[in-house]
């Protein structure tokens, strides 16, 4: 198998496994799986975060990659008496891109039940009501069940799982990736790239390649792998508003896909370190590697979390534009992909002892 389709299947295998907040065993055993090989050890923290340590220097400064492992998707509440399911959005959606998307219901047992989001049809609705958005509390999910009798036979229980359910597809633009979890399934993707590529390496510190968990729910697994690390710097990697489609202006975002990893200078949850994040952009001006500025009035990532832990941890989010996160369906550019790992490896070369204590106290 090529190189190029090596990435492409452990790509797959990410986007493919199922984990919304709370439920992320699936995408874990996929990126224990693939980054098993290139770690010293493997832990976990009390919620379920993966933590892979690599070791360059035993007395060296500790780097945190993480990626999220967790996806936005719903989750049972209650079934009613005719079998129609009942369901609390996990994470942030827009009720726009909901009805009528298939979705997948993972059981207790593991068992997978495929089902669509429903409402009432237009045909019935006042022109008025026609006009809106219709209520996501207004959906329901249909399995086909006809009874809440039936739905329980099936194994299905408030509390189940429910992802989205898609496709992984190389576009017809190689480069393009189209798939549901992008978000964030690459930044797990690059964690593991990341001790991959300082496999024989020289690097003067020690490096965790992580992937969190909640972070969809308020950047809680974070919180709880920061703490049992304890880093000395941290990097989060997510993903980011792509700008270049019809009607954003440059105002909302000026990111384009292809044209280099994101740094992310401002964020709800962080004001990126300064001297980490000038690191970052001389060491990619160094290695010509192209990146891109981006602000998000809201939102946040990892790096939120992990910059608070003990007494403060130096950080920075470094994100790639997709297309249409939050949705069943996402695009990237692979080269940002790899231009995300290439960067980060350059940036984990430098930072010894020495660069740490520079940066953080400068």
């Amino acid at each position: 198998m090529s190189k190029m389709d090596e990435t492409i299947e452990m790509l797959k295998e990410l986007t493919d496994a199922n984990g919304i907040p709370g439920n992320e065993r699936q995408p874990r055993e996929v990126m224990k799986k693939y980054i098993a090989p290139f770690a010293d050890s493997i832990e976990m923290d009390g919620l379920g975060g993966l933590i892979a340590k690599k070791e360059g220097a035993a007395d060296g400064p500790k780097i945190m990659v993480a990626g999220h492992l967790d996806e936005v998707g719903f989750m049972i509440s209650k079934i009613d008496d005719k079998g129609f399911l009942k369901f609390q959005t996990v994470g942030g959606w827009w009720s726009q891109v909901m009805l009528a998307q298939r979705v997948t219901i993972t059981t207790r047992n593991g068992k997978e039940i495929t089902g669509v989001i429903g409402s009432k049809p237009p045909h019935i609705l006042s022109p008025e009501a026609r006009k809106k958005p219709v209520e996501i509390s207004d959906m329901f999910i249909d399995i086909g069940a006809s009874s809440r009798d039936e739905a329980k036979e099936w194994g299905v229980t408030p509390g189940d799982m429910v992802t989205p359910y898609f496709e992984f597809s190389v576009m017809n633009n190689e480069k393009l990736l189209l798939a549901k979890a992008w978000d964030n399934r690459i930044g797990c993707a690059i964690a593991i790239d990341v001790l991959k590529g300082l496999k024989g390496v020289d690097h003067p510190n020690i490096v965790y390649g992580v992937g969190t968990v909640q972070e969809e729910v308020g950047l809680r697994g974070a919180r709880t792998a920061a703490s049992k690390i304890q880093p000395d710097i941290g990097f989060a990697v997510d993903v980011g508003i792509a700008g270049d489609t019809p009607g954003i202006t440059e105002k909302e975002s000026t990111s384009k896909m292809g044209a280099g990893p994101q740094i992310l200078l401002f964020d709800a949850s962080m004001v990126s370190h300064r001297g980490l994040r000038e690191l970052v952009v001389d060491t990619a001006e160094e290695a010509g590697i192209p990146y891109q500025f981006e602000t998000i009035a809201g939102g946040g990532t990892d790096a939120g979390s992990i910059h608070l832990t003990a007494n403060g941890v130096p950080s920075l989010s470094i994100g790639v534009a997709t297309r249409y996160i939050h949705s069943h369906a996402g695009i990237l550019h692979r080269d940002d992909y790899e231009n995300a790992v290439k960067l980060i490896i350059e940036v984990i070369k430098k930072l010894d002892k020495d660069t740490v204590a520079r940066i953080t106290f400068e």
